[in-house]
C-alpha cells in the first residue's frame, strides 16, 4: 500500500509558475516510478508526465508534448516527495492535477497506475 498525498495548487497568472508536491508513505519511495495526471470537467484524465526510476539512484522524465519545455518533474527522495514544476503556465493548463504509482505498463496510460493521490486544483487565470 501507498498512501500520496499532494499539495500546492492554487490560482496564477498566465505565464506565472507553481509547484505542486506529491508526498507518498508506506513504500520505499526511491523505488517508485510516479507519475502525474490532469483532469477537467468532462474530459478523461490526461498524461503530464513521469520520474522513472531505472535502478540505483538513476531517474528519468518524461513529458506530454503539451508540457514539454514547460513542467520538470524532480523528486526529493530523502522528504519521500515528488514535485511537478510548472513554468509559463497557461489558461488550458487549468485542472485537478494526481499523482500516482506507477505498477506496469506505458507510462502514458492511466490503466498502468495504481495508489492515486487526492488531487490538488490548478487555476490559470487573470
Amino acid at each position: 500500500q501507498v498512501q500520496l498525498v499532494e499539495s500546492g495548487g492554487g490560482l496564477v497568472q498566465p505565464g506565472g509558475s507553481l509547484r505542486l508536491s506529491c508526498t507518498a508513505s508506506g513504500r520505499t519511495f526511491a523505488t517508485l516510478t510516479m507519475g502525474w495526471f490532469r483532469q477537467t470537467p468532462g474530459k478523461e484524465r490526461e498524461f503530464v508526465g513521469v520520474n522513472r526510476w531505472s535502478g540505483n539512484i538513476v531517474y528519468y522524465a518524461d513529458y506530454s508534448e503539451s508540457v514539454q519545455g514547460r513542467f520538470t518533474i524532480p523528486r526529493d527522495n530523502a522528504k519521500n516527495t515528488m514535485y511537478l514544476q510548472m513554468n509559463s503556465l497557461k489558461p488550458e493548463d487549468t485542472a485537478v492535477y494526481y499523482c500516482a504509482v506507477h505498477l506496469r505498463g506505458s507510462y502514458d496510460s492511466i490503466s498502468s497506475y495504481d495508489y492515486w493521490g487526492q488531487g490538488t486544483q490548478v487555476t490559470v487565470s487573470s
